[in-house]
């Protein structure tokens, strides 16, 4: 059964493997399939912009990109680490690391988190991000799903490139870029949403993904047109996990 999910998921996953893909969208099914894959609570994704700073992009739920983003602004964190490194960084219990990453443990700790795992994202020797994986439980994670959520997170890298015959690294950085702009108008849309709807912003987002996938429209479209007011945007009802 889990080798069938798993060839299910890269299947999913290469299927996106096209031109002129949703890079927002890409990034948060992997962060879901991640969740369901691995059996972790949450997922996260950080990635570097073209000015090799660090930014957070995806996430399976809201806290956890709470939580992500406040790891970038207190510049501390196994997930940094793990992308300053290189290397995959386990934490199995986070009250243990409290003097390692005092701000970063304790955050954690107020969204229910009590174990990470991060998985660096690469190109070829460089590393471009982190996939961070988020448990509600202390404990390792088994060899395997550590092996299957590095695959994931080269599956992605190869999915930022969009085209099998790119070398250069400045067309993944561009393209990282107009992502993380994406980004900006899709938490606006996310506002804005919330505050007309009387939501809160993880239901706001799941509305906005579902009216983009039922409009065939990119999240990054459809948000900026709800921010300018240029579509009037009527959601169905969410019955599904928000983001």
């Amino acid at each position: 059964m889990a080798e069938t999910q798993l060839a299910d998921v890269l299947v999913e996953m290469a299927d996106t493997l096209v031109d002129d893909f949703d890079v927002i969208e890409f990034l948060h099914v992997l962060t879901e399939r991640c969740v369901e894959l691995l059996g972790v609570s949450a997922a996260g994704l950080l990635l570097i912009d073209q000015r090799d700073t660090l930014r957070a992009v995806a996430a399976s739920s809201e806290r956890t990109r709470l939580l992500e983003l406040f790891q970038l602004q207190t510049d501390q964190g196994p997930c940094l680490d793990c992308f300053r490194t290189g290397r995959p960084v386990s934490v199995v219990d986070l009250t243990l690391s409290t003097a390692r990453w005092p701000r970063f443990t304790a955050a954690a700790a107020e969204v229910g988190f009590a174990a990470v795992h991060a998985l660096p994202m690469r190109l070829r020797s460089e590393v471009v991000g982190a996939l961070n994986l988020f448990d509600v439980r202390p404990g390792a994670l088994a060899e395997d799903k550590l092996r299957i959520g590095q695959a994931l997170a080269d599956v992605a890298t190869i999915g930022l490139l969009q085209h099998r015959a790119i070398q250069r690294r400045d067309i993944l950085t561009e393209q990282l870029q107009a992502a993380l702009n994406s980004r900006v108008l899709i938490e606006q849309a996310k506002g804005v949403l919330a505050e007309r709807l009387q939501v809160d912003v993880g239901q706001a987002f799941a509305m906005l993904r579902d009216g983009a996938r039922s409009r065939n429209r990119r999240l990054s479209e459809l948000s900026e047109a709800i921010v300018d007011g240029s579509e009037q945007f009527t959601p169905a009802p969410v019955n599904h996990r928000s983001g």
